[in-house]
């Protein structure tokens, strides 16, 4: 079996080694020894993780495997489908949220978990708004009727209003402002973008929001379903409040 000189070439030129990609994709050295040297084919997980570390893109380290998913359509833009938002790879939020450059909005009701998972996920955001970036985050309206009765259907302790309000906190403690709206329109699905790659989860019945069934996509055409759910955020931040006490949002949002 013919090894894959793409991936060989793609580690060399990101001075990786094979005992440190294998360490960041939580997986065996001989697991990713045999992805090198024989062109064993990863798990679409894995693919999607390691062409985010090589900085390639999927189509480019492993030609064969899309051509055989013959994407033509609009589903090209799907990079990988996943039954809940907590089977994500624990680092591709962290790895989107460093990789933007221009634009990074949070469409979560609550993005909590961004605050557990992304190490001073505060500083890198201030920082990312200071050079310029778009930084949003459209959370939930903790004083609606539709937050209140979501609240009864999870019936857990930590509520959506204590969940926002901690998002708020950490939002705080950016050295640059960031914007902030509120609104409970986006109850049911969670949209996050990142430059050309966007998040959507969408939640199913009284599950919680690392329950829900997670889309990664990325931007491959114009009109395409990246674009509809970017005009979903943006429909959904005109419409939305600035909270009562929004001094440390920036005027007007973006």
């Amino acid at each position: 079996m013919p090894g894959n000189e793409s991936l060989r070439d793609a580690l060399t030129a990101a001075g990786f080694t094979v005992n440190q990609l294998a360490e960041r994709c939580d997986v065996d050295a001989k697991t990713v020894q045999r992805w090198v040297s024989r062109g064993r084919l990863p798990h679409p997980r894995s693919r999607v993780r390691v062409a985010g570390l090589l900085g390639k893109d999927v189509d480019v380290l492993w030609p064969d495997a899309v051509r055989r998913a013959v994407k033509l359509g609009a589903d090209r833009e799907l990079v990988g489908v996943y039954a809940r938002r907590s089977d994500l790879p624990r680092s591709l939020f962290r790895e989107l949220i460093e990789g933007a450059r221009s634009r990074l909005w949070f469409g979560g009701y609550t993005s909590y978990f961004v605050w557990l998972d992304v190490p001073n996920a505060a500083g890198t955001l201030g920082a990312k708004a200071q050079a310029g970036a778009d930084v949003r985050f459209l959370l939930g309206d903790p004083a609606s009727p539709v937050t209140a009765g979501r609240d009864r259907i999870e019936a857990t302790p930590l509520d959506l209003g204590t969940r926002i309000a901690m998002t708020r906190a950490e939002i705080g403690k950016s050295p640059t402002p960031l914007a902030v709206r509120l609104s409970d329109r986006h109850i049911a699905m969670s949209v996050w973008v990142f430059d050309d790659d966007a998040i959507v989860a969408t939640h199913i019945g009284g599950a919680l929001g690392q329950d829900s069934v997670t889309f990664h996509l990325r931007q491959r055409e114009s009109g395409g379903p990246f674009s509809r759910y970017v005009e979903h955020f943006e429909a959904l931040w005109e419409a939305a409040q600035q909270p009562a006490d929004a001094a440390a949002e920036q005027p007007g949002g973006r």
